[in-house]
């Protein structure tokens, strides 16, 4: 019955609830009071520990009734499903030989496919939370995508063979049960697969649902996910305005961190050992010592016009890192570099951007050179990176041709904290045409794809967690 509470905790965990070891732990001591006869006694024990809101007791209780389904086994026990279907036990363990036998034969990647079909709910689960499967994942970014990337992930995580793997078990089921029940289970594999299929297009679509955001009215989220060359001049103007509101919100959020670290937080050990001198009696609580970090920030931006949208909302953000960070330099270029860090910091985000616009800091005349202002900044700027300084650099990475110079990547990723690409581009055209995105990612770059408002956000907000 534990594996059968384990797998009940993961499915809350996959729907949104907050289940920590602690509360799974009450959950099993909860099952062992009140047991397992009554269905509401049990139902409302396991809502009393893990259920926060009373809001959320609806969904749970949906949950719990679509898991614990009345007259079969429950929707995370295999050869409790095949057994309600009618085939008995000496049945399935011809079947469970059978499938330890293709499993012994095959591949490290049909055996997940197996674990994802005769496993649990919770072992379908782990599979997808796989980092292997997020990288996979990680540009989706619309819903077209869906059918895509849902092929994608069954061929990861060896889904995809298993057809062809039950094809192949019919054969041997037909010769131990004869034909009529061997065709019969092996159908019922067939109906299995294709539940399995059907639980891994709800996560990609999960995840999308996640990376898009909360439901919006219809007008916002649009403008939101419109790629920047898409976007009208008013959805232009309505989508600054949203990036100046992530700003005020980055900038409160800041004072919050702030005024809580001035507080402190009350540190369990050192507590406890200071309290072993005196008997427990004065008892003081200690604060965490928390040493200051003075984590540094260099910002490069291709303006070129291929990009030049997105760089003007991620400058929008400069005057907000200065803030952020202890340190904050400011690079613009095309084919040359230029540094703006005083120009942010001695004027407002809109002179400063108005005055890169008119071509005063660097002509936007040219093609982008990244090979020449990758030299420049090392030359420049090379000496100032180290542990404490997270680089980002946002552009296409389209050379024009000239010399790429991933190379220059590699040196300063070495140095720095992080050096994190944030690329307006569709990772379907890296490495088309003139594009060195594939090579600067295989420096060390870990790239961000913002080809939205919305995406640019999430990387802004990444970049901001770099400073802890």
């Amino acid at each position: 019955m534990l594996r059968l509470l384990d797998d009940f905790l993961w499915v809350l965990r996959r729907e949104g609830f907050v289940v920590s070891t602690a509360r799974a732990l009450d959950a099993a001591r909860a099952c062992e009071l009140v047991g397992f006869d009554d269905r509401g006694t049990f139902r409302d024990a396991l809502a009393a520990v893990l259920v926060e809101r009373a809001a959320d007791r609806a969904r749970f209780q949906a949950i719990f009734d679509r898991f614990f389904t009345k007259g079969r086994a429950h929707a995370g026990d295999f050869w409790g499903r095949l057994r309600e279907r009618g085939f008995s036990d000496p049945e399935l363990q011809a079947l469970r030989e059978l499938l330890e036998a293709a499993a012994a034969r095959s591949g490290p990647g049909e055996a997940a496919g197996f674990l994802a079909l005769t496993g649990s709910e919770g072992d379908l689960d782990k599979i997808l939370a796989a980092a292997g499967i997020a990288r996979v994942l990680a540009p989706v970014h619309s819903p077209l995508q869906i059918g895509y990337y849902s092929q994608k992930v069954q061929e990861r995580a060896g889904i995809s063979a298993m057809a062809s793997s039950i094809r192949r078990l019919r054969g041997a089921l037909m010769e131990a049960l004869g034909s009529e029940r061997g065709a019969a289970l092996a159908d019922a594999l067939h109906a299995e697969l294709d539940a399995v299929r059907k639980r891994v297009r709800e996560h990609v679509e999960g995840v999308l649902e996640r990376k898009l955001g909360p439901a919006d009215s219809g007008e916002k989220r649009s403008r939101m996910d419109k790629p920047f060359h898409a976007l009208s001049h008013q959805e232009l103007i309505e989508v600054r305005r949203a990036i100046r509101t992530l700003a005020e919100r980055l900038r409160g959020a800041e004072r919050v961190r702030r005024r809580r670290a001035l507080r402190g937080r009350i540190d369990p050990h050192r507590t406890m050992r200071r309290s072993l001198r005196t008997g427990g009696v004065p008892f003081v609580p200690q604060k965490r010592i928390r040493r200051p970090d003075r984590p540094k920030l260099m910002i490069l931006c291709d303006i070129s016009d291929s990009v030049r949208h997105a760089s003007a909302f991620l400058l929008e953000l400069v005057s907000v890192a200065q803030e952020l960070f202890s340190k904050t330099r400011s690079f613009v270029f095309v084919n040359e570099i230029a540094e703006t860090t005083s120009l942010f910091s001695g004027s407002t985000t809109g002179q400063a951007l108005a005055r890169i616009a008119r071509g005063e800091v660097v002509s936007g005349a040219g093609n982008s050179n990244y090979g020449r202002v990758l030299r420049d900044f090392e030359e420049r700027a090379g000496r100032d990176v180290d542990r404490r300084t997270t680089i980002v650099l946002l552009g296409d990475g389209r050379t024009n041709y000239f010399p790429d110079e991933a190379a220059v990547v590699s040196r300063l990723r070495e140095r720095a904290q992080a050096f994190l690409w944030i690329c307006p581009e569709d990772p379907s055209q890296w490495g088309s045409g003139d594009s060195a995105m594939l090579r600067y990612a295989a420096a060390g770059a870990r790239v961000l794809v913002a080809r939205t408002a919305r995406e640019l956000e999430a990387a802004a907000r990444e970049v901001v967690a770099r400073r802890k």
